[in-house]
């Protein structure tokens, strides 16, 4: 299949999953799924009261032996009854009804966002967001940059990697965990946010007063290890993953790439054409790089798409907890199909495969449609993809700026080097 644009076909993305020590002030929190997003145009409901909702369905579809009196029953007595009437709103009713629906089947990927949730979604598969652009994490309990991103208002107003954030407008970080840093310091374009900011090898806090802005964040990055082995690093499979890797790939090979690190740690994953696009890369066309197995045991095949401008180069993956969904699709397809070293950590163990559903007034619904197989016939739902050359990178090794996994990939790949 060749990539089209979200209004021409579906894609497959991802929900959320949370980083164990490195966010971008710019998001609100990353995709953990792969999913099938469906454009339902015609499907736009008439009336957006309750009741109609209810009692509308496709016929056969519709349960005849579900009464709803129930519901309304519980629906009224909040309404006549409770204390406060200003906190009902009857908008959120509705919205915390589906989500106690969709919540029932006690599936965590299956999900539905309202609106704002929706538009949050979007943004990040788009890599746009509105904050300051920056890297935090913490490093000996203390709040600290990792790194500014080029040209984003936090480079702007100087704060540079090892400073440390000690105050967020006037709340101390202290006891503050990074998503509620994230939350805190991130908001829309144009506000501002003051960081009292201790930079690195200085005793004196200054206070730094920063603008928001909109961050365009780059899915796919490169970087050079030994002049000659090229460390292709992909935070998510969003919307600009794929001319990015076709970018990078032409650069890898037109600066004669001795050798390829493909790094996959804390991807939580995203779009599967992006996965098979990426994988596509290395593996040869024609070899599988995903089955799915759908509802009623019917499996579907996903094979690499030519372009395999890498294939070739000796590469190894490297993968953590962190790497989930499209992550593990990509790093599964390489060990299978290639014998690929897969280096770390075993991974989240995200196998699913989500349909997002656009529903009326901007609201989406995610639902678990399939499971997914790596080439060789692995479900990897709540197991995971065993390394296979199992690396810690320890607390301490974060702390004092060491990868040890880093350092393993290079050995292995500067070993395959011929």
């Amino acid at each position: 299949m060749e990539p089209e644009t979200s209004s021409q076909k579906p894609k497959k993305i991802r929900s959320y999953f949370k980083t164990f020590a490195i966010v971008i002030l710019v998001c609100v929190s990353f995709f953990a799924g792969t999913f099938y997003d469906k454009h339902l145009s015609s499907k736009s409901a008439s009336s957006n009261t309750i009741e109609s909702l209810l009692a509308k369905g496709s016929g056969k579809d519709q349960p005849q032996n579900v009464d709803f009196s129930l519901f309304w029953e519980a629906w009224n007595l909040l309404n006549d009854k409770y204390v406060d009437t200003t906190k009902i709103d009857h908008q959120k009713m509705i919205y915390g009804a589906i989500s106690g629906m969709v919540k029932s089947i006690g599936d965590p990927f299956s999900s539905f966002m309202d609106p704002a949730e929706s538009q949050q979604f979007s943004q990040q598969l788009g890599g746009t967001f509105e904050g300051i652009g920056v890297e935090i994490g913490m490093k000996n309990d203390i709040l600290t940059v990792i790194s500014p991103l080029a040209g984003s208002p936090a480079e702007k107003a100087g704060l540079k990697a090892g400073d440390k954030i000690l105050k967020v407008g006037d709340k101390l970080t202290t006891d503050m965990t990074i998503d509620e840093a994230v939350s805190t310091i991130r908001g829309p374009k144009g506000t501002d946010i003051s960081l009292t900011i201790l930079h690195d090898k200085s005793n004196n806090p200054v206070e730094v007063k920063i603008t928001r802005d909109q961050i365009n964040v780059k899915s796919v990055t490169l970087e050079w290890k030994d002049n000659n082995i090229a460390v292709i690093k992909i935070s998510e499979f969003g919307d600009d993953t794929i001319s990015g890797m076709n970018q990078i790939a032409s650069q890898v090979v037109s600066q004669k790439a001795k050798g390829i690190i493909l790094d996959l740690r804390n991807n939580p994953g995203g779009y599967l054409e992006a996965a098979v696009e990426v994988s596509s890369k290395f593996i040869p066309a024609g070899k599988v790089v995903v089955s799915e197995e759908e509802r009623g045991g019917g499996k579907k095949e996903y094979d690499a798409r030519g372009g395999d401008i890498l294939n070739g180069i000796p590469v190894t993956v490297l993968v953590n907890s962190g790497s989930a969904s499209a992550s593990e699709i990509t790093g599964g397809a390489l060990r299978d199909d290639l014998g690929t070293s897969l280096i770390g950590k075993k991974t989240f163990g995200k196998g699913s495969v989500q349909e997002l559903e656009k529903l009326s007034g901007g609201s989406n619904l995610r639902v678990t449609i399939a499971r997914w197989l790596t080439p060789n016939g692995d479900y990897i739902m709540e197991k995971g993809i065993d390394p296979t050359i199992d690396v810690d990178l320890t607390d301490a090794d974060y702390n004092n700026n060491r990868d040890p996994q880093m350092d393993k990939a290079l050995e292995v790949v500067r070993g395959e080097i011929k």
